[in-house]
């Protein structure tokens, strides 16, 4: 590193430093703001995204090469929705929670939330602006001052939401950094009270870790490999359709994205006619050409060349292409695929894929799809496909997972009213709506007796 370089660096440390510092000592002041002051600074946060809507979605094409539709969905509305929820419950989410003592019910208790102090908030390079500052808000919501980091994949992004940031609130308040890993890594060695970290179950592991130093809580959302649960009796068509559709969704990089499918042998050939079919009306022109304006290019070089990987020791193992199959390393754009004989020995079975590829593995019955998914990690996301009752009652009952969504993909997430989150090596905690407010919250319990 040269001289200028590393003194850059030593600067950027010494003002983490000092904003830490500063938000340590507000913290106070920010845990007995009321509703009302909360409220306020979420509707100047909401301004700041609502005035930067252009900036946003020029700066996430720029980094991504998302379709813009995409970047409206996900990076601006997504946020304004999260927001705007926050301020509509907060006055109710505040309260406390009141409670008759079991051992004098003369005596008083209750349940307040308040603020967990200074949280860092580590954002993903995927959705780098909607997965940050939706916890933001919540984070501000339950009174909590903040620092925040976006993927230094995405740097367009993360020079915008600076700007909205410094908009928004005051330094003690809210403030980000821009950055390298060694910026992450930096700040990983203060000692925040809360870390919330959404990315990839390796960096969780590294996130745990530092967060154990200093006995700061945690909020993991991670990932894994999330199946796809067919049984004999379901509607392909529907399922096909689903599936093309979620892996054209940011170029299938997300962590809900279905990863691979286990489906009844009888349904397979049903299964790659309609994919193919869904995906060329979708997708491509007349004459054969990808459009690519409508689907997103794998993020870097190192992650085109890690899902090639994959893709070429499942070809070298046996897997057929079925549909697709096409990798363009020149704009890092992958075609979606559908590879069929694929088994449990090939690294496309053993790695989260996060590209618009889908292995298909057939089974025998709905026994052997649970037994499959039983030895496995649990996955961040579990989707079963069935018209049958029993079948749907038994892969609830037998498999674990973050969340389920059955007969569609991603409604487990979109569901507000629902927690999101994942279980062991696909996380841990969970937010969304109320759920996010009381992950930036500790509940305090609080016993008095009458005074004399």
């Amino acid at each position: 590193m040269s001289k200028p370089a590393r003194r850059k660096t030593q600067d950027v440390f010494a003002e983490m430093e000092r904003i830490f510092a500063l938000q340590r000592d507000h913290q106070w002041k920010m845990k007995a703001t009321t509703a009302g002051e909360r409220k306020a600074r979420l509707q100047k946060l909401k301004s700041a995204v609502e005035a930067h809507a252009g900036d946003i979605v020029a700066a996430v094409q720029k980094d991504t090469r998302k379709p813009e539709n995409e970047i409206r969905i996900t990076e601006i509305a997504n946020v304004i929705a999260n927001i705007e929820r926050n301020i509509n419950n907060l006055d109710e989410w505040m309260k406390p929670i009141e409670v008759v003592p079991s051992m004098n019910e003369h005596d008083k208790a209750r349940i307040v939330f308040e603020a967990r102090g200074v949280c860092l908030i580590l954002g993903p390079w995927n959705f780098p602006l909607g997965l940050v500052l939706g916890p933001l808000a919540a984070a501000v919501a339950a009174g909590n001052c903040c620092i925040v980091k976006l993927s230094d994949l995405c740097p367009a992004t993360a020079k915008v939401a600076a700007g909205i940031i410094s908009e928004a609130f005051d330094e003690n308040e809210v403030a980000l950094f821009e950055g390298d890993v060694d910026v992450a890594t930096a700040l990983l060695e203060l000692p925040f009270n809360h870390i919330f970290f959404t990315g990839s179950t390796r960096v969780g592991r590294l996130v745990m870790a530092a967060a154990a130093k200093h006995l700061a809580t945690v909020t993991l959302e991670l990932g894994g490999k999330s199946p796809v649960v067919v049984d004999a009796g379901a509607d392909v068509q529907k399922i096909a359709a689903d599936l093309a559709a979620a892996k054209q969704f940011n170029g299938g990089q997300a962590c809900i994205c279905p990863d691979y499918v286990l489906i009844d042998k009888k349904q397979k050939e049903r299964l790659i006619q309609e994919f193919g079919a869904r995906v060329k009306q979708n997708l491509y022109t007349e004459d054969g050409h990808i459009k690519k304006e409508n689907i997103s290019q794998i993020v870097n070089p190192q992650n085109f060349s890690r899902v090639k990987r994959l893709f070429d020791d499942a070809l070298a193992k046996g897997a057929r292409v079925a549909v697709g199959g096409v990798l363009e390393e020149a704009d890092r754009t992958i075609h979606p695929t559908l590879l069929t004989d694929v088994t449990p020995d090939m690294l496309i079975m053993q790695e989260e894929i996060f590209a618009p590829i889908v292995p298909v593995m057939t089974c025998d019955s709905i026994d052997d799809a649970i037994a499959y998914i039983e030895k496995r990690d649990k996955p961040l996301a579990l989707y079963v496909y069935s018209n049958n009752q029993d079948n749907i009652d038994k892969v609830l009952s037998r498999t674990s997972s973050g969340g389920v969504t059955v007969n569609g993909v991603f409604s487990h997430y979109l569901e507000n009213r629902l927690p999101f989150g994942g279980v062991n090596q696909s996380g841990m905690g969970s937010y969304h709506g109320h759920f996010g407010f009381k992950t930036f919250s500790h509940e305090r319990a609080i016993y008095m007796h009458p005074s004399k």
